[in-house]
This record gives structure tokens, C-alpha cells and sequence, in this order.
């Protein structure tokens, strides 16, 4: 018997799952999937400022610092590929390593100030979504929504500046504001998730649903909807799997959930499932026989 509480947070997850399917999928078509991976693990430091700063887990606060920190990172990255001879992915892991081992500093030192014991942050690394308050669910709601119902309003710009941004160019639109909106709502979803993702495995909730969708279709709209309902059913399945037992963290099991769908698409999806090449080269062998 699912509890009314439990029940609230399974649908928490699975918005969230919806809406970080549909972002990563804009994300991973720009490839910029790496940099959601550092811009989640960016999110600390500005967790443990914030908390530093006020004394207090209030979540407003906390969502505000992560999301300042993560937005830095991504702007440390674009800088440091502009103005240094590193490439995009050495300046990734960079970036990566050093927000977030400042962010272990700043999480040790809150653990040993007064308020280290009930600040519960050490919460965001792993994510908690089976023991979610009421506040936090509501928090999760609102942003889930905006997320999608924005990604769903910006559908044709965000498709055009992937696929063909000269043209898109041509036509008047502002590439650099669009691509900016993108960021931002990308930082918005990991923001959001951390909480019940936590901030080292919220990138994964990103980029496998929709390198599952990619898999199975190169429309962009069909991939949209596929990834948003693999990183829906992932967050739902995995959440109720961690509620079982106490203790076992949320965010490894929607992973593991989400990454089991990537194996599954891997194996038999149409055109690019291993078993489906396998049996289309064993016909043209036959074929080649006869």
C-alpha cells in the first residue's frame, strides 16, 4: 500500500524525470551534456555558502546559492575555452574539480560549525527524494512545470539554433539570447533536482534518457517525448525501490533505473539495437549465399 506521502513524491520524481529528459535532450544535441555534469557538481559550493552564510536550511536560499555556483561554472568553462589553449573537455573536468572540492571544503566545515549536525546537507550529495517534505515537494512541483512548459514554448527556436543555427541567424532570431535561455533552464533542472538526485549523479538524470532516445529515433520530437517518459518512469521506479528501505540513497537507484532502460535500448532498439544489426547482418549473409 503506497502511502499518501510516498504517493506525492513519486509524482515529484517523475516531473522531474519528465523535465530533465526534455532539457538534457536539448543539451545533449548541442553537446553539452559534460558540462551539466560539472555545472551539478557546482551546485555545492553554493549549497554550503548559503547555509554558511545564513545559519539556516532554508531551500529558497539553498536553490539560489547552487544556482549562482552552477551558472559560474558554466561561465568559467566558456572563459576558459575563449581565452586559454584547454579544449572544452579539459576545461569541463577542470572546472568540475575544483567547484566541487571547494564544495567538500565548505560541506566540512558546515559539518563542524554548531548547526552541522541538523543542516542536512550532506542530504544533496546522494539526493532524498523518498523523504521529501511537503515545502520541498511544492518547490519541486512549480519548477518541474516551468521547465517543461518552457522547453514546450521555445520547442521550434531551441530546435532551429541546434540544427541549423545560420539560418536561424538569417532569419533575426537571437541565437546568443536563446542559447543563454537554454543554460539557464538547464541550470534550472539541475537546481531542481539535486534534492532528490542528488548533486554527483543529477548530470546522469540528464544525459541517459535521452541518449536512450536517440537510440530509437532522429526526430527531435519523438526523441523529446521518449526521453521524457524514460527519465519519468526512471525517477518514479527508482524513488519507490529506495522507499523500500531505509538508508538506501534515491539517486543511485534512478540511475541504475535509468541506465537500465539505456541497456534495453541499446539491445532492441530498431535501428540501432545490437540485436537488430545482428539479425539484419545474419539475413544479408544468408542473403550472399544464396
Amino acid at each position: 500500500m503506497v502511502s499518501g506521502n510516498l504517493l506525492w513524491v513519486l509524482m515529484g520524481t517523475t516531473l522531474l524525470g519528465i523535465a530533465a529528459g526534455i532539457t538534457g535532450t536539448f543539451s545533449f544535441l548541442q553537446k553539452q551534456s559534460l558540462v551539466g555534469d560539472a555545472a551539478a557538481h557546482a551546485t555545492l559550493p553554493g549549497i554550503a555558502l548559503a547555509f554558511l552564510l545564513t545559519g539556516q536550511k532554508e531551500l529558497p536560499v539553498l536553490m539560489i546559492g547552487a544556482a549562482l555556483t552552477s551558472a559560474l561554472s558554466i561561465y568559467c568553462i566558456q572563459w576558459i575555452v575563449t581565452y586559454s589553449k584547454l579544449k572544452a573537455d579539459a576545461a569541463i573536468g577542470l572546472v568540475l574539480a575544483v567547484f566541487f572540492g571547494i564544495g567538500i571544503v565548505l560541506l566540512t566545515i558546515v559539518n563542524r560549525s554548531p548547526l552541522g549536525n541538523q543542516s542536512g546537507l550532506n542530504d544533496f550529495i546522494f539526493g532524498k527524494a523518498a523523504t521529501m517534505t511537503k515545502s520541498d515537494l511544492t518547490w519541486l512541483f512549480i519548477s518541474a512545470l516551468i521547465i517543461i512548459a518552457v522547453s514546450l514554448l521555445m520547442y521550434k527556436e531551441w530546435k532551429l539554433i541546434i540544427f541549423d543555427p545560420v539560418y536561424a541567424k538569417g532569419i533575426g532570431l537571437p541565437v546568443e539570447a536563446l542559447k543563454a535561455c537554454l543554460t539557464a533552464l538547464i541550470v534550472m533542472t539541475i537546481v531542481t533536482g539535486i534534492q532528490a538526485v542528488g548533486v554527483i549523479l543529477m548530470s546522469a538524470l540528464l544525459i541517459i534518457p535521452a541518449a536512450s532516445a536517440k537510440l530509437w529515433t532522429k526526430k527531435l520530437s519523438t526523441m523529446l517525448l521518449f526521453s521524457g517518459i524514460a527519465g519519468g518512469l526512471a525517477g518514479v521506479v527508482g524513488t519507490f525501490i529506495s522507499s523500500l528501505r531505509v538508508g538506501l540513497s534515491t539517486g543511485p537507484i534512478i540511475v541504475l533505473c535509468a541506465a537500465s532502460i539505456f541497456f534495453i535500448s541499446y539491445l532492441f532498439s530498431p535501428k540501432s539495437g545490437q540485436i537488430s544489426k545482428y539479425i539484419r547482418k545474419n539475413k544479408f549473409q544468408q542473403g550472399e549465399v544464396q
